[in-house]
């Protein structure tokens, strides 16, 4: 019985013992195979350089296939990974594992030829990332410079940087770009500081006022980033930090948008209110005479009267009629002016002997006028100086300008206190237009009824070049020689006159091109012949409300002597020196005349600083009576 138990036992081991461990040797034979699989489809997906592509593992893809690569393939990250996928075949054959390892192995030597092949390449753009980067060995650090780098071009200052093409590419940085920002940084806070749900939080609204006056002292009138103390960026930072506590406090983006866009409407009106300020203040300080011009004609006054008459006489009396001298006609009540004007031509005369100059001023002026040319006579020149109340023709009954420039509506329009109904430009309103000097212009045959040519000079001209050549032009039957303006961006004839009313349609063309008053040649002899001074007249007559032109005397000008004028040379006569700070260089030193026309003249403190000096130079600031009125360069 016990012998028959025991066998049984032997043949119940000998059954089941096989088949126990061939279940266990078939379990791990498919983990293994499991692993094996996995680690296959993992190094399938192998990551190089951030970018998830399949490894080249095919038969039939050699290494001589691939391509030359255009990133940059990290060997940390790659040795990362396959330290992470070769700790999961651990319980993996050892025929198994040895064929994979040589199958990486073989990749290894792939790559490795693929970086020989592109070392060049790559070398230059490890030098780019070595440049741009603070610490080398952290190449994905690197590589996340070299992208911001790329990706941040601002406008400014340009530097060249490489790329792996070979190509150069320009990087620009923002001028001054730390004063931009802590402007910036005040708009924001100011933004902040008008919103309902930060006001209710005084511990921030306490914060960012500290703040503000912190970036207001820094900033102070600084234009540039040299400007800045060294501790701007410290108050830049702690601003930052304030203002993104705000935006923690104020989420809502609707509030803040609506608030910019009042602030941008706020400053809008702000910035039309200053500039119509700014018109009104220039043209105010355009018609007010300096204190010190104030100052010269009562001194040059009180010094005439003391004078005996034949102490008041101006020598070569006799010239002034002389049709075969060079004439000027000067019209001005600015003596300071005048004696630029004159002394500006004598200097760069080729014979100043042959010059002479008729300068007709009003009664308030007339004595220190004269005075100013004893004391400091215009050399061989001759000069004349004439008092327009003494042209007793020139009246209201003859003049339709006079008769306008008395009426009642027109002091209205000068000097009433509410103008309701008044032009809005204020340059129309200038009381020189008042005066008759302004006008006589028209009436040159009147004044020089025995001249035949005379160059009509205005006072704020200054001559750089002897001007004797005009008289030698021929005309060609025109009147009047200047120079044209239609090149500038307002002189044509559609700019002066109103093209609406019928009178002015009818008979000019709106796109003619204007020419400028300051230098003119005009031929006395064709002004007699075809009567322009009645043209004029007739002109003024149907402008007596003031509906063809506005007040001037380029408008009338333009229509008195259309089809009436001949083209002169630029070179002669160059404008814009009162107005426009962008003369070209090269015109002014070319003119024989430069012109400044405008409300920045030089004489008055708000000229023009770069072309006060073609002024200046003909002034004797050292003269005794400029010393006493204190008139300075």
């Amino acid at each position: 019985m016990k012998t028959r138990n025991l066998v049984l036992l032997m043949l119940c081991v000998t059954v089941i013992a096989p088949i126990v461990l061939y279940t266990d040797r078939f379990s791990a034979s498919f983990k293994a195979s499991s692993s094996r699989n996995q680690f296959l489809e993992d190094l399938s997906a192998f990551t190089v350089g951030g970018d998830a592509s399949h490894l080249n593992l095919l038969p039939q893809e050699s290494s001589t296939t691939l391509k030359v690569p255009i990133g940059i393939v990290f060997s940390e990250s790659r040795e990362h990974k396959l330290a992470r996928v070769l700790s999961t075949t651990n319980d993996v054959d050892r025929s198994q594992t040895d064929s994979i390892i040589k199958q990486v192995t073989d990749l290894n030597q792939s790559e490795n030829e693929i970086k020989k092949s592109s070392g060049d390449a790559e070398d230059k753009i490890k030098a780019s990332e070595q440049q741009n980067s603070d610490n080398d060995s952290q190449n994905m650090e690197a590589q996340q410079k070299q992208e911001s780098s790329q990706n941040s071009g601002n406008i400014g200052k340009k530097e060249p940087i490489n790329i792996n093409n070979g190509k150069r590419i320009e990087k620009t940085v923002v001028p001054d770009a730390r004063v931009r920002q802590l402007k910036d940084q005040l708009i924001r806070a100011k933004v902040y500081l008008s919103l309902p749900a930060t006001r209710n939080n005084p511990n921030f609204i306490r914060e960012l006022r500290l703040r503000i006056k912190e970036v207001q002292r820094s900033l102070g009138d600084a234009t540039k980033d040299s400007d800045l103390p060294k501790a701007a960026y410290e108050k830049l930072k702690a601003m930052e930090q304030s203002l993104a506590k705000g935006k923690q406090i104020q989420d809502d983006c609707a509030v803040v948008v609506k608030k910019l866009r009042a602030m941008l409407h706020s400053t809008e009106e702000q910035l039309r209110v200053h500039k119509k300020q700014a018109l009104f203040l220039t043209q105010l300080t355009a018609k007010t005479l300096p204190k010190g011009l104030h100052c010269l004609p009562l001194r040059l006054t009180t010094e005439y009267y003391t004078l005996n008459s034949s102490q008041q006489q101006f020598p070569n009396q006799g010239k002034l009629e002389d049709p075969r001298l060079f004439h000027y006609a000067l019209f001005s009540d600015n003596v300071l002016a005048a004696a630029v004007v004159v002394n500006s031509t004598i200097t760069n005369a080729k014979h100043p002997g042959n010059h002479v100059f008729h300068i007709v001023t009003d009664r308030l002026n007339y004595a220190a006028m004269r005075m100013w040319f004893l004391v400091n006579p215009p050399g061989r020149a001759t000069i004349q100086v004439q008092n327009i109340e003494e042209f007793t023709w020139l009246n209201a009954s003859y003049s339709p300008v006079l008769k306008q420039l008395a009426s009642q509506a027109m002091i209205d329009y000068y000097f009433r206190t509410h103008r309701a109904n008044s032009d809005a430009n204020l340059k129309f309103r200038n009381p020189k237009y008042l005066s008759i000097l302004n006008h006589l212009r028209f009436y040159l045959p009147e004044i020089f009824p025995k001249l035949n040519k005379v160059l009509f000079l205005d006072d704020d001209i200054v001559v750089k070049k002897d001007l004797s050549g005009l008289w030698s032009i021929d005309l060609k039957g025109n009147v009047n020689g200047a120079v044209e303006t239609c090149g500038e961006t307002f002189h044509r004839f559609d700019r002066y006159l109103n093209f609406s009313n019928p009178l002015i349609s009818k008979n000019f063309e709106p796109r003619a091109c204007g020419w400028a008053y300051g230098m003119n040649i005009f031929d006395l002899d064709e002004w007699r012949r075809q009567n322009i001074t009645e043209v004029y007249h007739t002109w003024q007559k149907l402008n007596h409300d003031r509906q063809l032109w506005k007040l001037g005397t380029l408008p009338p000008g333009l229509i008195t002597f259309w089809k009436r004028t001949y083209p002169l040379d630029r070179n002669w006569h160059v404008l814009g020196l009162g107005y426009n700070p962008s003369v070209n260089q090269r015109d002014i030193e070319r003119a024989a005349v430069v012109h400044y026309n405008g409300n920045m003249k030089p004489w008055l403190e708000i000229g023009i600083p770069k072309y006060r000096n073609y002024w200046a130079k003909y002034v004797d600031y050292d003269h005794q009576y400029l010393r006493e009125c204190n008139i300075n360069p």
